[in-house]
């Protein structure tokens, strides 16, 4: 699919990758209409991309906002891609978290996704070829400690955009589910970022994640995982997961200790 003849609807465009994804997707050509709750960072892109850019405020895990982006897609003439890129983070043991903030990991990072994309498919289908995309993340294919919670919705992600995907199989519509692994962005705690440093987790740019997930809309692939040492990785804990359950149980000091750091943050 060539950049240039994409309709982009793009959640989670405020920050982040999201941002990312916008900039590059105008500049290859795109029209792009940005959903987030707040316009932050989009302002500067509108500004330098007016005639191809539009924002829509709206609070995905709501029907209400969902219907806002529907109707603001269609009054750009339709689209042919649906990108979903909201989501939240969350590095917390299990027993820190309340369940407001479950509830808001599971509405944004699934529930929202799946339910934008069911009302999105008929305007889809109505293209000569469209594309979902679905951001999700290593963590969709490692249970890692003190991402349970986090794991589980981009399991439940990965699942989703797999069963799609052959779902639509004999449809005009293609399904890519993107992984990155840890990158820099706003959404990491200061204790998520300090233990991927004492871990030397590699963490990548959101520039160069959003240009990985570009290439492979236009290459047409239906997954993408970032990182070689993250391939290895998700392939390991499938074959043997007995390896990988040692070998993250030797990280469990480190993971309790800088989760205690979470707590702190929390409780501010």
């Amino acid at each position: 699919m060539r950049l240039s003849d994409c309709v982009v609807v793009l959640t989670g465009a405020s920050g982040g990758i999201g941002l990312e994804l916008a900039d590059q997707l105008c500049a290859a050509g795109a029209r792009v209409l940005a959903v987030s709750r707040h316009l932050g960072k989009l302002s500067s892109l509108m500004n330098r991309y007016p005639q191809q850019l539009r924002w829509q405020a709206a609070d995905l895990c709501s029907a209400e906002g969902r219907g806002e982006v529907l109707a603001a897609a269609r009054a750009m003439g339709g689209f042919n891609v649906l990108i979903n890129a909201a989501g939240v983070n969350r590095f917390a043991l299990i027993e820190q978290l309340d369940e407001a903030a479950l509830d808001e990991l599971f509405d944004l990072n699934i529930k929202a996704a799946v339910k934008l994309t069911r009302i999105c498919l008929p305007l889809l289908r109505e293209q000569p070829a469209a594309l979902v995309v679905n951001v999700g993340s290593t963590y969709g294919s490692i249970g890692y400690p003190g991402y349970a919670t986090y794991c589980a919705s981009k399991f439940a992600l990965r699942g989703f955009s797999e069963a799609l995907r052959r779902e639509l199989a004999d449809t005009t519509v293609s399904v890519l589910y993107a992984a990155p692994r840890a990158t820099r962005t706003a959404m990491n705690s200061s204790a998520a970022t300090a233990l991927n440093q004492a871990l030397k987790v590699g963490m990548d740019d959101p520039q160069d994640v959003a240009r990985a997930v570009l290439a492979a809309v236009q290459s047409d692939r239906n997954e993408l995982y970032l990182g070689w040492p993250e391939k290895l990785f998700v392939r390991l804990n499938g074959m043997l997961p007995g390896v990988v359950d040692r070998a993250l149980r030797k990280q469990l000091p480190l993971i309790r200790r800088y989760s205690t750091s979470h707590n702190k943050e929390s409780s501010k």
